[in-house]
């Protein structure tokens, strides 16, 4: 499988090359030459096949031979080795609980399989992989947690201050080896826009090898469809259309998810769940993209006002404009709107939502399910990680998961910075891993 950049003025790359650049030389994202849909029969018997299986089956045209299928299904096996039930919610939505694994985020899958697949390309490489990355709020501490220990590779994580629940801060800054935090005084855009920067600058590439963990990875972003695939897996008997509503920041998972439906996962809708930063929701209402800076609301991970991954959503659609607008939907709510969606979540049968989940709830409600179709959210975080919105919101005490314990009191370690000057000179003065 090859690899072009959507901006199309660099050379293509195998699967591995895209992994450890994570961004291409002309500052386009990666993106795969073809998507071969999977057989029918694939669809028909994925309630008799184990997710390993599945996540083998959906991903092996894209890593193609350079990972043997041996060692490809233990890295699956590694990254999958917790559960992704399908909750239900109403009598016609659902939720697909994405928050089990190491760091209690949908961003587990993604970081993990990136870090086994860069651990294995670099298993034979004397030199240092350095992984820049920005995150607004979960990226990081599952980036952190996916990557401690990873022989040859070191981790950088920008983030926005004041911007990201203490819980998250906690896990991209307490775990120490070859994590490093950097507090940004800006919002998440400036974080992404340093990160690209970097990867483009020769004063710093010529120095320090660089990829990304950001969903503009493809190691990242493709895993991220095996959900999409295990909510099929569980609802299939159901025999109605399968909506999708997916809470998006950077539109990474949502994309994914298209991916998925492209691979002949029956998908009849999706929904791009978002907060306030709107920026996708005005464009399919004008038909101009016009990226603006994020606002900061109780939904962090998704304040994001210039979406990477849209560029992809917009060429898994040719570049139509009336097609995308078909099969796809995006809805923006306010704090007070996603307050509310708790309150009636949990008045309804007691489930408690995180404020991305709600989000996400109403952008089912808002694309109004008809009798033959199934709504599934996706619940992305565990609501402890969102803990004083939701207390204050439900008025509840949440227990605190052992997940999350491990980090409550240890101390947080940063490094604080303003510009990308100071982002250069910090990667240029840390010599621990230099090449």
């Amino acid at each position: 499988m090859q690899f072009h950049s959507l901006n199309k003025k660099a050379p293509n790359v195998s699967f591995a090359e895209a992994v450890v650049k994570g961004l291409a030389p002309d500052r386009g994202l990666y993106f795969p030459e073809s998507i071969t849909p999977l057989p029918a029969s694939f669809f028909e018997n994925i309630e008799n096949m184990d997710n390993i299986d599945i996540a083998y089956e959906a991903i092996k045209q894209f890593v193609g031979d350079e990972i043997p299928e041996a060692d490809l299904k233990e890295i699956l096996a590694d990254v999958l080795s917790f559960e992704f039930p399908v909750v239900p919610i109403t009598d016609n939505i659902g939720t697909l609980e994405l928050f089990h694994g190491p760091t209690m985020a949908f961003k587990d899958v993604g970081a993990r399989f990136m870090a086994r697949c860069l651990g294995y390309f670099n298993k034979d490489n004397k030199g240092h992989v350095s992984v820049l990355v920005a995150t607004s709020g979960d990226t990081g501490g599952a980036v952190a947690r996916g990557f401690l220990g990873v022989k040859g590779v070191d981790v950088v994580i920008l983030y926005p201050n004041g911007k990201v629940s203490d819980i998250q801060e906690r896990q991209l800054t307490t775990l120490g080896q070859n994590i490093k935090a950097l507090r940004v005084d800006g919002v998440f855009d400036d974080c992404q826009d340093m990160v690209k920067s970097a990867f483009l600058d020769a004063g710093i590439t010529d120095q320090r090898a660089l990829t990304s963990a950001n969903s503009i990875n493809v190691a990242r972003w493709l895993p991220q469809l095996f959900y999409f695939l295990f909510a099929y897996k569980q609802t299939k008997q159901l025999g109605k259309d399968i909506v999708f509503s997916v809470p998006s920041g950077n539109f990474g998972n949502i994309c994914a998810g298209i991916v998925a439906n492209k691979l002949g996962l029956p998908v009849k809708h999706f929904v791009a769940a978002v907060n306030v930063n709107n920026t996708v929701v005005k464009y399919l209402e004008t038909g101009n993209y016009e990226p603006k800076a994020s606002k900061a609301t109780i939904s962090n991970a998704m304040d994001v006002g210039n979406p990477s991954n849209f560029i992809r959503i917009q060429q898994l659609f040719d570049n139509n404009f009336e097609d995308l607008k078909s099969d796809f939907s995006s809805y923006s709510f306010n704090d007070d709107q996603t307050r509310e969606a708790m309150v009636a979540i949990k008045s309804g049968n007691g489930y408690i939502a995180d404020p991305h989940g709600a989000v996400g709830y109403l952008g089912l409600k808002e694309y109004d399910l008809s009798e033959n179709e199934y709504g599934i959210f996706l619940e992305t975080a565990h609501p402890v990680k969102f803990g004083d919105v939701v207390e204050e919101t439900l008025n509840v005490t949440l227990d605190i998961p052992k997940q999350i314990q491990g980090v409550m009191d240890k101390e947080k370690s940063f490094t604080s910075i303003s510009t990308y000057d100071e982002l250069k000179s910090y990667l240029l003065n840390d010599t621990d891993y230099k090449n």
